[in-house]
């Protein structure tokens, strides 16, 4: 699951985190756009669930140094000894420079660069590198995990599918169907052992098509814009459906260009219906190839008008425990 579930304050979550848990979930994966940052809703859930995996999708590579983003995975690592995996991502433009001012160039060789400063910096070495985007003088960890974290690689293309491949310990998706998981996987080409595909799956858990569909078209027209999204589903062959909400987007009409989106592409990006759908739903990436769905909890009526139970029968229903109890 990803966290924090939206609407529950971080000291709320000791309960959500034990929900989840009894329901089955064996992962909580934390997200980094303008809410709660990567690492402390991971650090609390290392103390209140001590057998749950933990792990970062994704922080960026723009918006800590290379030294403060060591540092931060190792104080997960040996918070979480053995049960933090460490994704990293390029992010966008909008987040790295017009929220973080920073200047967002290059962002492959970026990726690539810190990929390989922390693989030496997690094993505890003295790191005195220039790399392409950056130059480290002289810096090594002062508390070094006894076993470095797993990092997983954001990648969507083509390029940094292959650099996820040869030199990460896994690779995170996001925005893609289940029918795109082969095409994807395909461009990572040899992979290290252990290697772990995990991908963010967006699950509205109700029956009410009209909100599922309408909060769909409204998180498909702020994402899909996004250059690196774009051109990910252009690479993907979408343009002829996707061709006209990015024209009109382009043109200012924000409102129309989600009309322009047809229901089979919001169905096939965002899993709703009740929680057996979405389940099955959710199984289809896991059969082409997913190893860690990880979900993304959608708002729906059914949460806002039950609040806090509605929420714990809504992880109890979702939860893998419901498909081994049957």
């Amino acid at each position: 699951m990803t966290v924090p579930l939206s609407g529950v304050p971080l000291a709320g979550h000791a309960a959500i985190y034990a929900a989840l848990a009894g329901a089955g979930f064996t992962d909580l994966w934390s997200s980094e756009v303008a809410g709660s940052d990567a690492f402390t809703p991971l650090a609390l859930a290392a103390a209140w669930q001590p057998d749950v995996r933990l792990g970062t999708a994704v922080a960026p590579v723009y918006t800590r140094g290379p030294g403060l983003l060591a540092m931060s995975a190792a104080a997960m690592a040996e918070a979480a000894p053995g049960r933090f995996s460490l994704g990293i991502g390029a992010s966008s433009p909008v987040l790295v420079q017009d929220w973080n001012a920073t200047r967002f160039v290059e962002p492959y060789r970026r990726t690539r660069d810190m990929l390989r400063f922390l693989r030496a910096a997690l094993r505890g070495e003295l790191v005195d590198e220039v790399y392409d985007t950056f130059t480290v003088r002289r810096f090594r960890l002062e508390r070094p995990p006894v076993a470095p974290p797993p990092i997983l690689l954001a990648a969507l293309r083509p390029r940094m599918l292959r650099l996820a491949g040869a030199e990460a310990d896994g690779t995170i998706l996001n925005w893609l169907a289940a029918e795109d998981v082969p095409r994807v996987l395909a461009e990572l080409g040899e992979r290290r052992a252990g290697f772990e595909v995990a991908a963010r799956i967006f699950v509205c858990p109700t029956e009410d098509v009209q909100h599922a569909r309408a909060l769909g078209r409204r998180l498909i027209t702020t994402y899909l814009t996004v250059p690196a999204y774009a051109e990910f589903h252009r690479w993907l062959g979408r343009e002829p459906v996707l061709g006209p909400m990015w024209r009109a987007w382009a043109a200012g009409d924000r409102r129309g260009a989600g009309e322009l989106l047809p229901d089979e592409l919001v169905d096939a990006l965002v899993m709703h219906g009740s929680p057996d759908a979405c389940r099955t739903q959710i199984q289809r990436y896991a059969s082409a190839g997913v190893d860690v769905p990880v979900l993304a909890l959608l708002p729906t009526p059914e949460l806002a008008a039950g609040g806090a139970p509605a929420l714990a029968t809504t992880i109890a229903q979702l939860g893998p425990a419901t498909v081994e109890a049957t």
